[in-house]
């Protein structure tokens, strides 16, 4: 099993970041130890001062793919998911500037939150408009919707198959929209898909 990023798939958080707007999508990897156990706190990492929620919706493939076509991108995954995609900003700072890879701020132990529930594509009108979200100690900090992608999930499964083999279990983070911030000790985080909470964690 993989865990498949999309940076920089909304422009509000590409502007938040001071980022530049991609031609195509950013894609970054985390290993299958990044994930977050079942009904654990996160344990805030001894080498950053600065680590970071970013609220994403999920998508975990259900066969396996290679070089998929948008229009059959459809019959890949059956379900979503919320999730967080937890940075240490410090470190990925550091490493941009020196123009290094990010996995040392994006894949380490515990910074992959993959919320238990997931909801059937059934269940939406259009899943090119779902919104989504997380709460920081009872209030909204991100809102999202996937109608503000810049690249929608189909479009991402066409992408990210190029390039990488699709297999069952494969989950995708397909980018979070603007609001990220810096999480503390003691604050407890909780992701909904419109109207159900997905997860809810705590940080230590």
């Amino acid at each position: 099993m993989k865990i498949i990023c999309i940076g920089r798939n909304y422009t509000d958080h590409i502007a938040e970041l001071q980022n530049e707007k991609p031609t195509e999508p950013v894609i970054f990897l985390k290993p299958d130890s990044a994930v977050l156990l079942k009904k654990q706190p996160f344990f805030i990492p001894p080498f950053s001062d600065d680590i970071h929620y970013e609220v994403e919706l999920l998508v975990r493939i259900n066969k396996i793919g290679k070089h998929i076509q948008k229009k059959f991108a459809h019959k890949y995954y059956d379900e979503v998911g919320l999730g967080i995609d937890f940075t240490a900003r410090d470190l990925q700072k550091k490493l941009k500037e020196k123009g290094l890879p990010w996995e040392k701020a994006k894949g380490f132990d515990g910074s992959a939150v993959i919320g238990e529930k997931w909801l059937p594509k059934s269940h939406f009108q259009d899943l090119n408009d779902v919104g989504f979200g997380l709460k920081k100690n009872g209030e909204i900090v991100q809102q999202g919707r996937t109608s503000h992608m810049l690249w929608k999930i189909d479009e991402i499964i066409e992408y990210i198959s190029q390039y990488f083999t699709l297999k069952i279990g494969d989950v995708i983070f397909t980018g979070t929209p603007a609001g990220v911030g810096r999480v503390a000790i003691n604050d407890e985080l909780s992701g909904f898909i419109e109207d159900q909470q997905i997860f809810s964690i705590q940080v230590k």
